[in-house]
């Protein structure tokens, strides 16, 4: 069974936003004008790629993916060997975008995540985010026993 776990929108909040002003604008202007479709096209592009990640716990395997559109995904299946060890780690994204009037709006995201690393303890991809510690430590636990993992402390 393969698991999805969605993690980020590559271009942020205010990025997702601007694609969605972006897709109406260019389905408006596609009434008038052919070219309005190609405002449609890159606003659906901005609003709807996200990153996510793939577990297949039973070949053992994690897929880190570009999620074009939403549903063209990207990426290469890493299988789980020995030596790689999952952690928890807390996280922080902050976005800043400017107003009309050069104010500053400032957004910012804390969450914990689980990452995989290689035997080196080098880190190579996000596996899943959460709000609470406890949420994540309880996946954790679990990602663990499904993949034959270590968890590093």
């Amino acid at each position: 069974m393969i698991i999805r776990n969605k993690l980020d929108k590559p271009f942020g909040p205010f990025g997702t936003s601007t694609g969605y002003f972006l897709l109406a604008g260019g389905i408006i202007a596609s009434w008038y004008s052919l070219s309005g479709l190609i405002l449609a096209f890159l606003g659906a592009f901005i609003a709807f790629t996200t990153t996510s990640t793939f577990i297949d716990a039973d070949r053992k395997r994690i897929k880190f993916s570009n999620d074009f559109f939403g549903f063209f995904h990207s990426g290469k299946w890493i299988d789980v060997g020995p030596g790689m060890k999952l952690g928890l780690k807390k996280a922080h994204r902050g976005y800043r975008a400017y107003t009309r009037a050069n104010q500053p709006t400032d957004m910012h995201f804390k969450d914990f995540r689980i990452y995989l690393f290689d035997s080196n303890k080098r880190q190579m991809g996000t596996v899943n985010k959460f709000s609470s510690i406890e949420s994540a430590k309880n996946e954790l636990v679990k990602l663990g026993s499904d993949l034959n993992l270590e968890i590093l402390s």
